[in-house]
């Protein structure tokens, strides 16, 4: 990304009270070039780096456009820094430690002291050990280059134990963040547990993530969180949703009563409102969701992309018990009331929740058989960026991708595809029963004609996929859609909306 792009983005991601500064900051200024600039970008948010830097040289008389951009977002950054030191404190912790750097480079040793003392005060108030060690070592180097002044040996030493006790929360915190980082790394890159084998191929993080709970005597919210998250995903993984539900409750309690140790914007907190609301919904508990949804939707942070990525999560589970039964007209009612706050904004989605956007609102289109623009909302994700074809979920996509061409009876590209998508198992190293019912049947356009014979043809079907849905991880994909509903449309030559919602 350029220079300009990412301006452009970072103007259009600023919060109103963000914007409110920059502009009281600037206004008593006589409109300088990097005014003008942030003024051009406000004024069109569909603007690119080409059409901006024209603008730019038109209104400027051929000022330099690359100094103004980077000198524009140099302000914004200290503007924007500015704001998040009153408001978080992360940020007011560390830049704390560097005032206290700058009061003892001036010989102000006492102010810079305790400055350092407020830090760690703080710091153990809001469990953040980073801040707590960091200011802890710059007090004891501090004290060594003043030959320890007013510190017997004692005071010295119990100085040093309270560092090491900070350090070993710190290494447990540590290890916990690895083994869920490498499991979330794993649920997304390889998908969840397809088989006994990749199941058991997780258990090297199980083994580790026990002993480290049984040989942690600290009690800790970051351990305990880290701990439930962990937990929870690894029962999500290989299909045990009812336990993982029962984990996700256990930490949403823990998060609930712990709200001033919640990171800014509060990303565990949304992980487990979405691991609740994904375990609800495979259970078909969509009642149960109501509450959650709730949750999610009182959720307000100064960041726009945090913001968004929480709406799209808010508009997908109120979507799903809709979709789920086949009512297609109320999740097409849905989809425009969330058209202002999220579909224009889908530039501020992360990757993988723009994928999911895609699919479903790709599923709505499928439902209403309005198969064209099914195909272009997949389209964007199957031809756009490769960046796509490494999530677990674009398998799924590549599938819903196959029925839209059966319906739209491309059975060319349908080939073309196929031979794409076994190439891509192949290189998965597992395939999914549902993925090749698909397949196959996609591949046979002509169904019979004799209605005895669709009626044959749906009861062996029907046994097939009925031996399919009582194996976890195989329900794992029809969970997302369920793709022998529309298999039963097809071949019974009724609408999908009906035979969805007699599964209810």
């Amino acid at each position: 990304m350029i220079k300009s792009e990412a301006l452009i983005y970072l103007v259009n991601s600023m919060t109103k009270p963000e914007k409110k500064t920059f502009k009281v900051a600037t206004l008593h200024l006589k409109s300088p070039n990097y005014v003008k600039l942030y003024n051009l970008i406000t004024s069109d948010k569909n603007l690119t780096a080409d059409s901006l830097r024209k603008k730019y040289l038109v209104l400027t008389n051929g000022a330099s456009f690359d100094t103004s951009v980077a000198y524009l977002y140099h302000v914004l950054l200290n503007t924007i820094l500015d704001l998040r030191k009153e408001q978080d404190s992360y940020y007011s912790l560390f830049d704390k430690i560097l005032k206290a750097r700058i009061l003892f480079e001036k010989s102000l040793y006492k102010e810079c002291f305790d400055l350092l003392n407020k830090v760690k005060t703080s710091a153990k108030k809001f469990e953040n050990y980073y801040a707590l060690l960091i200011s802890s070592r710059l007090e004891l180097e501090y004290l060594l280059s003043l030959n320890f002044p007013d510190t017997d040996e004692k005071s010295l030493l119990k100085k040093h134990f309270k560092v090491n006790e900070t350090l070993r929360v710190t290494q447990k915190i540590h290890q916990q963040s690895v083994l869920y980082e490498l499991l979330k790394h794993r649920m997304i890159y390889k998908g969840t547990a397809r088989s006994e084998k990749q199941r058991t191929e997780l258990n090297d993080l199980v083994v580790s993530e026990m002993s480290i709970v049984a040989s942690s005597s600290l009690e800790n919210f970051e351990i305990n969180k880290l701990h439930q998250l962990f937990q929870a995903n690894y029962l999500i993984s290989v299909g045990d949703y009812k336990s993982a539900l029962h984990s996700f409750y256990e930490l949403n309690n823990l998060l609930e009563g712990n709200k001033h140790l919640w990171s800014d914007p509060p990303m565990y907190y949304v992980f487990t409102l979405e691991g609740v609301l994904d375990s609800l919904r495979s259970l078909r508990n969509y009642d149960g969701m109501a509450r959650f949804i709730s949750q999610l939707k009182n959720l307000k942070t100064p960041s726009l992309s945090f913001n968004t990525n929480v709406t799209c999560l808010v508009f997908l589970y109120e979507l799903f018990p809709l979709l789920d039964q086949g009512d297609f007209f109320s999740c097409e009612i849905l989809m425009k009331k969330y058209s202002e706050n999220l579909l224009k904004k889908t530039q501020l989605l992360s990757l993988a929740r723009n994928a999911e956007l895609s699919l479903y609102l790709s599923l709505i289109h499928f439902g209403l058989k309005d198969y064209r623009r099914a195909q272009k909302t997949l389209s964007k994700i199957i031809f756009t960026s490769k960046d796509y074809a490494y999530l677990p979920l674009y398998r799924t996509i590549r599938l819903v991708n196959l029925m839209i061409l059966y319906e739209l009876k491309d059975f060319d590209l349908i080939k073309y595809e196929t031979r794409s998508i076994k190439r891509e198992i192949r290189t998965a190293g597992k395939e999914y029963e549902v993925e090749r019912r698909i397949i196959k049947f996609v591949n046979k356009p002509s169904l019979p004609h004799s209605t005895l014979k669709r009626k044959r043809m749906w009861e062996k079907t029907q046994n097939e996929f009925e031996v399919i849905r009582h194996d976890i991880y195989e329900h794992q994909t029809l969970r997302l859609f369920d793709f022998s509903a529309w298999m039963e449309s097809k071949i019974r030559r009724i609408h999908l909306s009906e035979v969805l919602a007699s599964k209810k």
